[in-house]
């Protein structure tokens, strides 16, 4: 008789910890030293982990992380799904699909109407809903490219101890004009930021002694290695980099990355240095009528409606007709229709382009043109007028 395999899919609990780091390890392609080890179990959440089970032996597992992230200058409850893995002998067999359904379905209990991921390969999630968040710019460029550029800031550039208390306000101020960043708190910075980056911090502070901005950098084999930095206003832009360019006796060149719109290359009278654009992260709404509810539409003279035919193939409750109305405040109500012969006019899409579309990646133009979005003009264009204008970007990895 064939045997007929038990499958289990379940959260982790402490005893499984250790299967669940092997795991990770061979399917991520690094070792864990035992003390390596040892504080990854310290540190580990089990109530963060769901895995599958197949004859008693752990298959397929992912984790969930309880985040918050920025969006049109508001704070998100935000599911990071993440250490998505198979061992080899489970692989193409759906289990990967079954633990994202029961992820969506996890994080919308837990109020996560939305969620991010780095995806291993963009179309294996696209299947489940997932879609582009943002791009980020990867820069390396030589000393002589920025020495002698930058000019004295009427304020002052100080080291300080890479500390949350120091560091945290200047980022969230810096996060908030952005689309996608994580909001940072203290268990983060510390176990995420300053353990696995290392090197130097230094804060300008402006004629009045208010602090503007910070870089985190580590100087190595001739490399400064720019982990973050963060300005708020042009003086602090121009003070930061001149004191980057002012350790030009120790170092040859320049590298970090930068959000999509950074402005660096038109800065410098020669803009040619080495530049890539590299597409990041991913994101999802899982729950429409939530998420919805939360986001920071524009203001306007009065409150307006639409209709929207939404497809969401693994989540039913975001699949179907939703009536949105956004009033004169930018508050929003979205309720699912339970006839949907009862529209006459709609827009069209699918959860990935209405992913995309609102946290601000793509135009409602470009997704209109390339036809992921269809319904009446008038209302494509009232829509788009509704929307608020922020770059993507995350500087964080997870």
């Amino acid at each position: 008789m064939k045997h007929e395999p038990q499958l289990e899919l379940r959260q982790l609990t402490d005893e499984d910890m250790a299967e669940s780091f092997a795991l990770s390890q061979f399917a991520f392609q690094y070792e864990l030293t035992p003390q390596e080890r040892e504080e990854r179990m310290r540190l580990a959440d089990p109530s963060q982990y769901w895995g599958i089970w197949i004859d008693g032996r752990l298959a397929s597992k992912l984790m969930i992380y309880d985040f918050h992230m920025w969006l049109g200058g508001r704070v998100l409850a935000m599911g990071g799904i993440a250490g998505v893995a198979t061992w080899p002998e489970y692989r193409r067999q759906g289990l990967v699909g079954r633990l994202l359904k029961h992820a969506l379905e996890t994080m919308r209990r837990r109020g996560q109407s939305v969620s991010l991921l780095h995806p291993f390969d963009f179309a294996f999630y696209r299947r489940f809903g997932w879609e582009t968040l943002c791009d980020f710019r990867k820069y390396k460029l030589e000393t002589d490219k920025i020495k002698g550029v930058f000019s004295h800031a009427p304020g002052t550039v100080v080291r300080v101890e890479p500390v949350p208390e120091v560091l945290g306000p200047l980022y969230e101020a810096y996060a908030e004009q952005y689309s996608g960043m994580l909001q940072r708190d203290e268990k983060w910075w510390r176990e995420r930021i300053f353990t696995s980056k290392k090197g130097t911090a230094a804060v300008y502070r402006n004629a009045g002694g208010e602090a503007r901005g910070y870089v985190f950098y580590q100087v190595r084999e001739r490399v400064c290695k720019v982990h973050e930095l963060v300005w708020l206003d042009e003086e602090a832009r121009s003070a930061l980099w001149k004191f980057i360019a002012d350790h030009d006796s120790m170092m040859d060149r320049v590298e970090l990355q930068a959000p999509i719109d950074d402005k660096l290359p038109f800065l410098l009278p020669n803009p040619r240095f080495a530049q890539e654009t590299v597409p990041y992260f991913m994101v999802r709404i899982v729950d429409v009528e939530a998420f919805l509810a939360q986001y920071p539409f524009t203001a306007s003279g009065a409150e307006e409606a639409w209709t929207l035919r939404l497809r969401d193939e693994q989540a039913a409750w975001n699949d179907g007709l939703f009536r949105l109305r956004i009033g004169a405040d930018g508050r929003a109500e979205a309720r699912k229709q339970e006839h949907e012969q009862a529209a006459t006019a709609a827009l069209e899409l699918s959860i990935q382009t209405l992913s995309t579309l609102l946290v601000g990646y793509q135009s409602v133009d470009f997704l209109q043109g390339i036809g992921r979005l269809a319904g009446p003009a008038e209302d494509v264009r009232r829509l788009a007028a509704r929307l608020p204008q922020r770059t993507t970007y995350l500087a964080d990895f997870f």
